[in-house]
């Protein structure tokens, strides 16, 4: 049976918030480009499981319903199609710096403001993947239910498709919110004029 043992040597994390503080800028602006992109798609693979389920089901009563209803599983695939796009925005936020070599930057450089734009970056990423979660579930749950009702009164379907809209104006609420996070990150290319420190 082995024994743990503390990791001595002085590349080892003492724990998590020693890790996330040590962490480059870059590498939380990329985590926010992958968390806005891949809860996007997961909340409009979720919302497309939720509604297409309903839709297939009532379609066998109501055979009518098919295309019609397809609209709702259109809006499930919108909230991916908005973490696409904040994606694109944030990625080309991402400089390459013109100055320091393996990360040896100079004794002027705008230490602050790459934090800053990485943070940003990653809260920005986070909220949009996170609201179209819930903006991707929300629409299939009210696809689901237009689906259901079309399939018993089709005078219910404009009336259940207004609700639906309101659910994925959420996802446009999200991007909004992403793009206000993101608009001042800026990650440096150079150093400083004038050393503030």
């Amino acid at each position: 049976m082995s024994t743990y043992t503390t990791c001595t040597s002085p590349y080892c994390n003492a724990g998590w918030g020693e890790l996330l503080t040590h962490m480059s800028p870059y590498g939380f602006a990329n985590f926010g480009i992958a968390f806005g992109l891949g809860f996007s798609v997961i909340g409009a693979a979720w919302g497309i499981w939720i509604t297409g389920t309903s839709l297939v089901g009532a379609a066998v009563k109501a055979p009518r319903i098919r295309s019609k209803n397809l609209v709702s599983v259109i809006f499930c695939e919108a909230t991916a199609i908005y973490g696409v796009i904040m994606a694109i925005i944030l990625a080309n936020k991402i400089k390459k710096p013109d100055e320091g070599i393996n990360y040896q930057f100079p004794d002027n450089w705008d230490f602050p403001g790459m934090y800053y734009a990485g943070y940003g970056m990653f809260s920005a990423g986070l909220s949009v993947g996170l609201t179209n979660i819930a903006s991707g579930v929300s629409v299939g749950i009210a696809g689901s239910s237009c689906a259901l009702a079309d399939a018993q009164d089709s005078s219910l379907f404009v009336k259940i498709l207004i609700v639906e809209i309101f659910a994925s104006a959420l996802g446009i609420f999200g991007i909004i919110v992403g793009i206000i996070e993101s608009n001042a990150c800026t990650f440096p290319v150079a150093a400083l004029e004038n050393s503030y420190y």
